[in-house]
């Protein structure tokens, strides 16, 4: 007997797998964010967060160092990017490699590592933890920034590019006007994969003896004292942040690719 399988019946694993770890977990969530202690409907959860100094401090810190690491590994990536895909390099690929090696290896050794690194130079790694967590992240996330960014300027139109020269652009106007322009895509896609995880990533600032609350670390605290109603207030603040910083870039991606096709 010939078995035949429908799309939809295809899908079914699908649609269990996101039901049981995507949907059921959110609702659990959402539950304990809006209830009390008793089970009671409230909003307290949500006033309680922003009138606390305490995790609104936390959430403009969060922002705070994430939108520096950001821009560090932009400025950063960029250039190297614009180098290996645009520059005539016999050992394009072995570059590229060197940096997406230290992805393969385990995060935990590449934090200890660079933790000993700035210990030799600081001595103390208390005495600079802002500095440190900074440093930490951007290490951690610049092959996240490069990628999209490289990918992007590698498919480039180069006959733009020749376009622009012929009718008499200098390198700096037809950097601005056409390559940048063109290349938006991949900076945006890059900036959502490192601002929106250096908000939460929480273990670098624990490994760089940074004290100091990111909301991830928040949020852990949290349920590790067993108050899940505010732990998950926090997490769904965080996952609307998240959704609406998606939903910026993705508009912003669009109107890219609308004018790079005019």
């Amino acid at each position: 007997m010939k078995m035949t399988f429908s799309r939809k019946s295809l899908g079914i694993p699908y649609g269990i797998f996101l039901f049981l770890f995507v949907v059921a977990p959110l609702v659990v969530i959402v539950y304990y964010a809006f209830t009390n202690g008793s089970g009671q409907f409230t909003f307290e959860n949500l006033s309680g967060f922003f009138k606390d100094p305490n995790t609104t401090g936390t959430l403009v810190y969060s922002l705070f160092l994430a939108f520096v690491t950001t821009c560090i590994c932009l400025i950063i990536a960029y250039p190297v990017a614009y180098v290996l895909a645009m520059g005539r390099l016999r050992f394009r690929s072995v570059l590229m490699m060197l940096f997406i090696m230290p992805m393969w290896i385990n995060f935990t050794l590449r934090i200890t590592a660079l933790k000993e690194i700035l210990t030799l130079i600081e001595g103390n790694l208390a005495f600079y933890p802002f500095l440190n967590s900074v440093i930490g992240m951007t290490y951690d996330f610049l092959p996240f920034m490069i990628l999209p960014i490289y990918t992007t300027l590698s498919k480039l139109d180069l006959s733009l590019v020749e376009a622009a020269q012929d009718l008499g652009a200098d390198r700096k106007q037809t950097f601005m006007r056409v390559i940048l322009p063109l290349s938006m895509p991949g900076v945006i896609s890059g900036i959502s994969m490192v601002f929106l995880p250096a908000m939460t990533n929480y273990v670098v600032l624990d490994m760089l003896y940074n004290s100091t609350y990111i909301m991830g670390s928040l949020i852990g605290s949290y349920f590790s004292a067993y108050n899940w109603h505010g732990g998950s207030m926090i997490s769904l603040i965080l996952l609307a942040l998240i959704c609406i910083f998606t939903l910026l870039s993705s508009d912003r991606q669009e109107e890219t690719r609308g004018g790079s096709r005019l």
